[in-house]
């Protein structure tokens, strides 16, 4: 192929996208609501890490900084149904990016940096952030929250003494939120696991519906099973319920093969009778018919050099590019439109390209714009109310759990949810009018719009979701 026709492919393919982005089909795609289980747990727990923060923060008397500690918090969103023993480290490492994004920001702030250079270092942030999540697959809210909490930080101080409590402040709220997603390990150790397997029968007993396709997504979901169980049931007290886990994967694996190979849905339909008594709030004690437990439990993979190795490849250093130049033209576009709050345009653009792939990219895209759009007018509505702080605190208590409570179901309802909660936590810290409601859904379609075409653009050739039917 000439360079006239590797040029004309890839101008074909881009406009393909950008055909796809504004197709009635792909508008009615991203409102629809997916399927979503187990969700209510974690959601009041990082409800409750923020409720916490927020309430000591006021009754010490340190309202403004109590912000800062919510969104440090907030690191209880991040590895929902990971494995206890690795979400620990996970989460550690989320909180230290936290409080880092934090110190950066308000330094930046500090020296009096201009603002198209902030958005310059925030948009390099947000592609380092991309990196170290995509690494070491750090499901939850993204890089978007890192960038968020740097650009809060930004403009709260001016002095050091005032940065130095900022960073702490962000630090407990950290504390707070690990602790807080770690809780249930003291009575539910092997919760996630017994969470992954019944997933993985429910995905074995569907097999008989979705057919050969539903072959590899039943596979793909014991391999996960026996991830998180390997990782999990290495406890001393959780070992033999660990060998039990291990044994209705096998089981599950040999109703995989026998109706693959043989179409016989005798063990699917044995099976799916380990699904009920798994999603009991048990800590053990889950088989109610003969199973013989597995000899030993596979050894967990160590999870941290792999997530360095990953870092590190060719697919993620490209993405972490697009997103850094997404981001940085978003927000000195918004910067030369006069707006007023820039750095917003840019965390749009990096929300809608934390997609795995342009249709992803798209999709997040339609659903943060429509979500702004209606969580700014709830928005105007809370600003028009004058809320005091209490009020605010219980606002943005209802709203972190709303929007955690629909993070899988459809982003445009965690969205409508986590608009007016960031307006009302900037209000903590300074006061804010209903006009910031508008600038946010304004900067928001800047930034969607600059990721789209972006994503577009750049787009790989291998990148055919947005054809795919």
């Amino acid at each position: 192929m000439t360079s006239t026709e590797t040029a004309t492919s890839r101008f074909e393919h881009s406009s393909d996208a950008l055909a796809h982005s504004v197709s009635g089909s792909t508008w009615r795609a991203a409102f629809r609501i997916g399927p979503a289980d187990a969700t209510i747990a974690p959601a009041i727990r990082v409800g409750l890490a923020a409720a916490v923060v927020l309430i000591v923060g006021g009754l010490l008397g340190y309202q403004q900084l109590a912000g800062f500690a919510a969104l440090g918090a907030v690191c209880a969103a991040f590895g929902r149904y990971e494995p206890y023993p690795r979400l620990a480290g996970k989460l550690a490492m989320v909180g230290v990016a936290l409080v880092a994004s934090v110190a950066v920001g308000g330094a930046l702030g500090l020296v009096g940096v201009p603002v198209w250079m902030q958005i310059g270092a925030l948009s390099l942030l947000a592609g380092a952030a991309y990196c170290f999540m995509s690494g070491f697959e750090i499901t939850g809210p993204g890089p978007v929250i890192l960038v968020f909490a740097a650009a809060g930080a930004a403009g709260f101080t001016s002095t050091a003494s005032g940065l130095m409590q900022l960073i702490l402040a962000a630090a407990l709220g950290v504390l707070v939120g690990w602790m807080a997603a770690m809780f249930p390990v003291l009575v539910l150790p092997m919760g996630p696991a017994r969470l992954a397997v019944a997933r993985a029968v429910a995905a074995v007993g569907r097999l008989e519906q979705t057919g050969e396709p539903g072959v590899v997504a039943a596979q793909a979901s014991i391999a996960r099973a026996r991830s998180i169980t390997a990782s999990s049931g290495r406890i001393k007290s959780t070992v033999d319920h660990g060998r039990e886990l291990v044994a209705v994967l096998d089981e599950a694996e040999a109703a995989v093969e026998a109706w693959r190979e043989h179409g016989d849905p005798t063990l699917i339909h044995d099976i799916t009778l380990h699904e009920k008594e798994l999603r009991k709030l048990k800590r053990s004690s889950m088989i109610e018919h003969a199973l013989k437990p597995a000899s030993e439990i596979p050894a967990p993979e160590g999870y941290f050099v792999a997530g360095l190795t990953r870092m590190f490849l060719r697919e993620v250093r490209i993405n972490a590019v697009r997103i850094v130049l997404a981001s940085a033209f978003a927000g000195w576009l918004a910067v030369g439109a006069g707006l007023e709050h820039p750095t917003w345009a840019s965390m749009g653009a990096v929300a809608a390209m934390q997609g795995l792939n342009y249709k992803q990219t798209v999709q997040r895209g339609i659903q943060r714009l429509a979500g702004n759009v209606v969580g700014a007018v709830i928005a105007v509505v809370l600003i028009a109310m004058t809320l005091g702080y209490w009020q605010a605190v219980v606002a943005v208590v209802i709203f972190q759990v709303a929007a955690e409570l629909s993070v899988i179901k459809n982003y445009a309802l965690t969205s409508m949810a986590v608009t007016p909660m960031a307006l009302v936590l900037i209000g903590l810290n300074a006061p804010i009018t209903t006009d910031s409601a508008v600038a946010r859904v304004v900067d928001t379609l800047i930034g969607v719009v600059v990721g789209v075409v972006v994503g577009a653009l750049t787009i790989s050739r291998t990148d055919r979701h947005h054809v795919l039917r």
